[in-house]
Order: C-alpha cells, then structure tokens, then sequence
C-alpha cells in the first residue's frame, strides 16, 4: 500500500513533534515525512524512531512501518528556534507543502495530511507568490487545478460521523456576504453530503445555517437567508434528486440552533456560511478529534484542527492526538 505523505508545517511549531509522535504511536503506519532533513532526523531520534527512519525518493520502496524522510528543495540554514517563526521557515514550510502535494498528486503517496502552518510567516517568506498564501485550501486548490473546493471538518460520533463544510474559507468578515453564492452554498451542502456518505452515513441528515443572527429574522435582519441561501437549498435538492442520493436538508436555521440540534444528535452534518461560525462549533464539539478535510481536490488532504501552537513548541508536551486523527480520516478517505 502506498504511504501517507506528510508535511510538518512551521518548524518553529508543534508541527515536527506532533508529526512524528503520532507515527510513534502508530508502529505499523507507513509514510513519507516532507521537511528539512536534520531537523527531521532530531525529531525522529528523541523519539526513538531511528530504526523507522529511510532516507527516500520517488523509486524507494517503503515497507510497513517505514518512515521514508523527503529533504525538500528549501533546506533550514540552522535550526529554527521553537516560538520563534521567520522568513526562512516561512520560505521552507511553503516549499514542503508543494512537495508533499506533488508527491500525492503523483501516485507516490495515497493521501496528503498536513501539520499547521504560519500563513502569515509564509506570506511575509518573501518569496514570489507568497504574498497571496491564505492557507492551505486556497493554495493546494490552485495549484492543483481544482477551482471549486470546500473546506469542512469531520469527527467520529460514536459509531457514526459528524461533519460541517463552509461555503467561504479565509476571508475578511467584511467581505463574506458577497462571497455567499446560489451556486457555493449547493456546492457545500453537496460536497458534506459526499462526504458523509463516504464516511458511512447512508441518509446524511443536513442543516444549513443562516448569515445573520437568527437566520435573518424573517428579513428584520437581513435578506441574504431568502435571496441566497434558500436558493441555494433549493439547486441543492435538485442536484440530489438528480443523483438519487437519499439526504434530509433542512434550513436556512440560525447557527446556533444548527449546531446545538447537530450535537443533540438530530442532524449529521452542519453548512456554514464562514469560518469561525464552523470552526468555533467544531472546537468545542470534538477538540484534537476534528479533522480539517479539503473537498474538490483531487486528491485526499487532511490536516490537524490546530495551529502551530507557538506556546508550546520546543517543550515536548504537545498532543499527537489531532495528527493522529487526521492521518486515520486520510487512510480511511483514501480507501
């Protein structure tokens, strides 16, 4: 089976730590790890690792349980310093995106999971095109070619699964409301509802939330629930009927009565208008256990629900559990 590629995100991050102890906890994980080869190497021994560790290119072969180590194109002139991000790092952690991505989307590995990134280190890298880094969605969407993707995030319920998807990604609060489509909020409810049906939901039961506070309030708060959203709903149901996919959508509903009814257990999945309208629900429902998961591309990427967590780097208490549960969504997904 081909192996998982993973990048590592910020080197003055969490981003090596988390990377390697997951794969310590997962002795039979097989995967290509894309960084700076020394620092790759540190990280690897202080946890024991060493007897894992194959230096690796595109031809090697890699056995159950091997950690194959991809030295990218932009190597660290000296150690980053934990906490402490800079225009080399910023520089390096973009050049380890584009390799891991291309290794993927190549054939060498199955799926793609990335560490937390600094997207501001990354665009002040000074290098060219940096400038217009807005996170890994955006960036892995144009470089692949894939012009309508979604963000969305997945966590197991017990035996089931819940997910959220979002029909804008990292943009300005000030610009979403024109950013909010017909044509993006079908394409995020069918996007969740694929989804979740790969994931074994059979009938996915979807909410859709509203823009404004309570779902506009009937036009007292806004219009964008009925000129945009309702549509959108509606090209949605269409598009279902058309596929002959069985799925319950309902809405547009306020968020916060979307997300509470979700919890409780009576729908599978959530579309949000913006970012921390979905981040903020998924972090308090499942923190470590969501995964950030790219819809559209064509290939499978997952990545951690965290930052790079600044605070914590360098000190060896950080939590594997989000890139562990990350690697185990792209496993699953890329089956």
């Amino acid at each position: 089976m081909k192996p998982l590629v993973l990048s590592v995100g910020c080197p003055s991050g969490i981003g090596p730590e988390v990377t390697f102890r997951a794969l310590a906890a997962r002795p039979d994980a097989t995967a290509i790890v894309v960084g700076d080869s020394a620092m790759l190497e540190r990280e690897a021994m202080a946890l024991g690792l060493g007897e894992r560790l194959r230096p690796c290119e595109e031809s090697t072969r890699l056995r159950v349980g091997d950690i194959g180590l991809w030295s990218a194109s932009a190597r660290l002139s000296k150690p980053a310093r934990p906490g402490k991000p800079s225009a080399e790092g910023g520089a390096a952690q973009l050049a380890w995106i584009d390799a891991a991505c291309d290794l993927v989307a190549s054939g060498t590995g199955r799926a793609l999971v990335t560490g937390p990134a600094s997207k501001e280190s990354i665009a002040t890298s000074g290098v060219r095109g940096a400038k217009r880094f807005r996170g890994h969605t955006e960036h892995l969407a144009e470089r692949l070619g894939a012009e309508a993707v979604v963000m969305a995030f997945a966590m197991p319920r017990g035996e089931a699964w819940f997910a959220t998807s979002l029909v804008t990604t990292h943009l300005p609060l000030a610009r979403v409301p024109r950013a909010v489509t017909v044509d993006g909020v079908s394409r995020a409810i069918m996007r969740l509802i694929e989804l979740l049906r790969g994931l074994g939901v059979r009938s996915p039961r979807v909410a859709v939330a509203g823009l404004n506070p309570h779902a506009g309030e009937g036009g007292l708060l806004g219009h964008e629930e009925s000129n945009v959203i309702a549509p959108g709903l509606r090209l949605a149901s269409d598009q279902l009927a058309a596929k002959r996919w069985r799925a319950r959508l309902a809405g547009p509903l306020g968020a916060e009565t979307a997300y509470r009814l979700a919890a409780s257990g009576t729908f599978d999945g959530v579309v949000a208008m913006f970012h921390d309208q979905a981040t903020i629900a998924c972090k308090l429902l499942g923190f470590g256990e969501a995964v950030n998961v790219t819809l559209g591309l064509p290939i499978v990427r997952t990545s951690v629900d965290h930052g790079t967590a600044y605070d914590l780097a360098g000190k060896g208490v950080a939590s594997a559990e989000g890139m562990l549960s990350a690697m185990h969504l792209a496993a699953r997904l890329a089956r």
